[in-house]
């Protein structure tokens, strides 16, 4: 037996009921998260440990009660207290820190705010019927709703800024994209993910395609980068067509959020517009069989409650991409909980 083994086998075992208590106070938790990342807690450990008074009085939070959410977030690794019962930052609360490389801090906040807190509690409403929590609690789907609520659409797309910073790295080193002349980004927001591309891929053109509000505040972030030279912006909507021409179309995040039939739809625009030895390359969560632990089984079920779309597996992937007439090639694991599904035509 190794030492890993060994670990393993002395460690004590949670008896059940404490494995299911943990669970159902697990919200409680998100809770904290979010009060923590809204407060900004973790950018002021950043400057130097602190007591709980110390940070209540630059948050106007009121501090006994700071300090009971504190201690659940340092059990549970997210902070730690030293002996002068002082907050200090651990690798796990680093990632609340607003200026982190790969911060979470909005994703955090987005997780526990009321707009989705609200819509997480009637989860049974998809259970019993199908339909979305969203269009149940604010009368119209996500995408319809975000718009007509400006600072729910600003923390969405703060959230899934930091989500692009964590997942875009390893998706542009773990692909070879030295055949692809010309790569287009579909529902690619800011075009943080095409800029990571371009600068990977200097000879490779762009093509940055998303819906015109969107498109609108895009240019700046291309031209930060410095490859806004090679980057052409094309706003439309991906229900209707894409932009026509390109080697390689890449979506990320983006078909979870459609129903099979949607989907389908968005990806035979694809088809249509693409070259004739083209790729496409979903950038998704790809649901593992079996009962081991898997993100994507929990992204899953926030799909239910949210968009009505859902996360997949292999299987899943072969049998959609199939129908809107391209064959699934091979599924490019990264070093994140994201994969590479890579199609072809038919």
């Amino acid at each position: 037996m190794n030492t890993q083994e060994n670990n393993a086998a002395t460690m004590p075992q949670l008896p059940p009921e404490a494995v299911l208590f943990q669970m159902l106070f697990g919200a409680l938790t998100q809770q904290s998260l979010c009060i923590a990342a809204k407060l900004r807690i973790a950018d002021l450990l950043d400057e130097k440990p602190q007591t709980a008074d110390e940070l209540a009085a630059q948050t106007d939070a009121h501090a006994p009660s700071l300090y009971r959410v504190l201690r659940l977030l340092a059990s549970a690794g997210v902070f730690t207290e030293n002996a002068d019962g002082k907050f200090e930052l651990t690798p796990v609360s680093a990632l609340l820190r607003a200026d982190a490389p790969n911060s979470m801090r909005s994703f955090a906040i987005m997780q526990g705010d009321d707009w989705l807190w609200s819509v997480f509690g009637e989860l049974m409403h998809c259970v019993k019927t199908g339909e979305t929590a969203h269009a149940k609690v604010y009368g119209a789907e996500q995408f319809d709703f975000l718009p007509q609520n400006p600072k729910d659409e600003e923390i969405f797309n703060d959230a899934m800024t930091n989500l692009s910073l964590s997942a875009v790295p390893p998706i542009v080193e773990a692909y070879d994209f030295s055949g692809v002349g010309k790569v287009a980004d579909i529902a690619g927001g800011h075009g943080f993910l095409l800029a990571g591309i371009l600068k990977a891929n200097p000879r490779m053109q762009g093509v940055l395609f998303d819906v015109p509000s969107v498109i609108k505040g895009a240019g700046e972030l291309l031209e930060k980068e410095n490859v806004g030279d090679r980057a052409k912006l094309v706003s439309g909507d991906f229900f209707e067509s894409v932009p026509a021409g390109a080697d390689a179309y890449i979506m990320k995040h983006i078909i979870h959020d459609w129903d099979d039939a949607r989907s389908i739809k968005i990806l035979q625009n694809i088809n249509s517009a693409m070259n004739e030895n083209g790729k496409v390359l979903i950038c998704e969560m790809v649901v593992q069989e079996g009962n081991e632990p898997d993100m994507s089984k929990i992204l899953d079920i926030e799909m239910l409650a949210i968009t009505g779309g859902k996360e997949r597996t292999e299987k899943e992937y072969r049998k959609l991409l199939d129908a809107a007439g391209f064959r699934l090639t091979p599924i490019v694991p990264t070093r994140s909980p994201y994969s590479i599904v890579e199609a072809v035509k038919i």
